[in-house]
């Protein structure tokens, strides 16, 4: 057995995780982050992402090593399409902010870099096992090496930023599946082509056969997704039924065809763990929650979190004041909540739910029309999407 020590051990190396070293690092504080993935396969899985403005300004803080600015590209706005017509919600006149297209593995990519350059004690390939000693002044994550050998992490504090099947979980909640879940019963037909953009900004549609989300990865590349059963078959469609899919989801718009070099089916499921906190381990990220990604708050989520929970840190590790860490899960639900709101708003206001009656779809559509034709209902929209303020903010100075 190897033992280490460290004052803060992160178990998981997302964005969470990183973005959490890398603001200790800023205070001063030790961590040990700790991951089962070889850096090739987290800078290698394709995942979309949509920052908003105040993460961007969160990542402004690798310095050089950022490039949400550079490779991302900033949107003022999105298209909300139904009954054949599109309405732009206008972020930059509403709210006077943005958000930027930027895949995560991007900012993990970006993130990875320059916690490596820093000299950050980050270890890919190990495994965590469980964690002990919550309770106690020195809690410890038991892992097994790249190596296959064990290792024991001795910390004062530590941290499950180690996804939705995290280890760390039971440990705080006492069960892995301890929280409030509910699953939604439909999914996302995802698809990456060659081609260039269909439109300047995402589309969001609501059509009679379902919701499409026309989204964009680069000047040649695209994403787009289409509402579909959870148990689709990703290969049950050719090429050209894909293209006629997407297409009869937004009428009014013609679509920019190419060759389908990638698709999956997407998932939706909701998920607040029942505790985020106890004693010295604590959750961020998607080992705390996870939300559909219609809202595209999941990245921006994660971000909320690190940001409280640093201050917590700087507060306990620094000054000795638990105050900020008792009031960490508090603080910390308040947004997410308000994120599973608008998350689960905007999904059933744009998707087809499989029993609808006609009832239903009237209804929809007078919801759609009540916020596009409101100036307040679109200021709302647009405050969400592009972020509430960070809480927190000031304790990271």
């Amino acid at each position: 057995m190897t033992t280490v020590r460290t004052r803060v051990a992160i178990v998981g190396a997302g964005p969470a995780g990183l973005l959490l070293s890398h603001l200790l690092d800023e205070l001063g504080i030790e961590s040990i982050v700790i991951d089962q993935r070889t850096r090739e396969d987290i800078e290698s899985t394709i995942k979309a992402g949509i920052l908003e403005q105040g993460a961007v300004e969160m990542l402004d803080r690798l310095g050089e090593f950022s490039r949400a600015r550079t490779v991302g590209v900033r949107h003022d706005g999105i298209e909300l399409r139904f009954d054949g017509a599109g309405h732009r919600i206008d972020f930059a006149g509403l709210v006077d902010r943005g958000v930027w297209l930027y895949p995560q593995h991007e900012a993990l990519k970006d993130l990875i870099a320059a916690r490596m350059a820093a000299g950050q004690d980050l270890r890919f390939g190990v495994t965590a096992d469980r964690v002990e000693g919550a309770e106690t002044d020195r809690p410890t994550v038991y892992a097994t090496d790249a190596e296959g050998q064990p290792l024991e992490i001795e910390a004062e504090f530590v941290v499950g930023g180690d996804g939705s099947r995290s280890v760390v979980r039971p440990t705080v909640t006492g069960s892995s599946h301890g929280g409030y879940f509910r699953e939604y019963p439909f999914a996302w037909f995802g698809i990456l082509c060659e081609a260039p953009p269909s439109a300047e900004e995402l589309i969001y549609s609501n059509s009679p056969n379902g919701f499409a989300l026309i989204s964009q990865r680069s000047e040649t590349i695209q994403r787009m997704y289409f509402q579909c059963d959870p148990e689709t078959d990703p290969d049950s469609y050719s090429e050209a039924q894909l293209w006629e899919e997407l297409q009869s989801r937004v009428p009014g718009t013609t679509l920019t065809e190419g060759p389908i070099f990638q698709r999956g089916v997407l998932r939706f499921r909701s998920f607040v763990a029942q505790e985020l906190r106890r004693g010295r381990v604590a959750l961020i990220g998607d080992s705390a929650h996870t939300v559909p990604p219609t809202g595209a708050k999941g990245m921006n989520l994660a971000i909320a979190d690190v940001i409280v929970l640093v201050g917590a840190l700087r507060a306990l590790l620094l000054e000795g004041d638990e105050r900020l860490l008792d009031e960490y899960a508090e603080t910390a639900s308040a947004r997410i909540w308000k994120a599973q709101h608008f998350s689960w708003w905007m999904t059933s206001m744009l998707h087809v739910a499989p029993d609808a009656s006609d009832f239903d779809r009237h209804r929809q559509l007078g919801e759609l029309r009540s916020v596009v034709d409101s100036e307040n209902g679109r200021r709302y929209l647009a405050e969400a999407y592009t972020g509430w303020p960070f809480e927190g903010l000031d304790r990271l100075a």
